[in-house]
């Protein structure tokens, strides 16, 4: 009797103020599940006073948008056995909204619970030299002193040599009205489906 396939668990977690990582988020999730894992979609806690986010009408109109999609909590952390973080480039940097998430977790990290995980990560910038790989690699750190397994596209794929970041899925959004392209999307499902491959084969080695 063949064995049943290992269906690993696979947490998004993102921070997006107008959609663009939400948006990266939704392509990373779909390749993920057309990989065959078992998908959560969360988003951190905004951190941003209402009358900040009323003032930009794309940002209010995204957290509008995504009012229903839950906020991600610790425990979900335990639930995966896999996490693609997403963030925009904030001056070459993680966005304080997923950095105040990640602080939330030294519990977790103290006891161990966070290690043997495999992780990944998305990014997008206004400008093409923008600190996408900056932010990328500092989001890594985090993932070094997990002790999770960190799993990077790279150029594993031909899609990869046309999206051009193998530290993670990245989009160019100028001021929000440069659209995210079909080949980015693309690269976005496939990071999804490389995570889940990975994580499937871990979790089926340490089982």
């Amino acid at each position: 009797m063949s064995e049943s396939p290992v269906v690993p668990k696979i947490a998004v977690i993102y921070y997006s103020s107008t959609g663009t990582v939400y948006e990266l988020a939704k392509s990373v999730v779909e390749g993920a599940e057309k990989a065959g894992a078992e998908v959560r979609l969360l988003k951190v806690q905004e951190l941003a006073p209402d009358e900040a986010i009323a003032s930009n009408a794309g940002w209010a109109s995204h957290a509008a948008e995504t009012q229903d999609v839950p906020v991600a909590t610790p425990d979900d952390m335990l639930w995966a056995d896999g996490v693609v973080f997403g963030s925009p480039t904030r001056f070459g940097n993680v966005a304080s909204q997923l950095k105040q998430y990640l602080d939330t977790l030294g519990g977790l990290w103290a006891q161990g619970q966070l290690a043997d995980k495999v992780y990944s990560g998305f990014t997008s910038s206004s400008t093409a030299n923008g600190g996408q790989e900056s932010t990328l690699l500092a989001l890594y750190n985090t993932v070094h002193h997990f002790g999770g397994i960190l799993v990077a596209p790279g150029y594993t794929d031909p899609i990869k040599f046309v999206e051009g970041n193998p530290y993670g899925t990245s989009h160019v959004a100028g001021q929000g009205d440069i659209p995210i392209a079909d080949t980015t999307r693309t690269a976005a499902a496939y990071q999804g489906a490389r995570v889940v491959k990975i994580a499937a084969a871990l979790k089926a080695g340490l089982s």
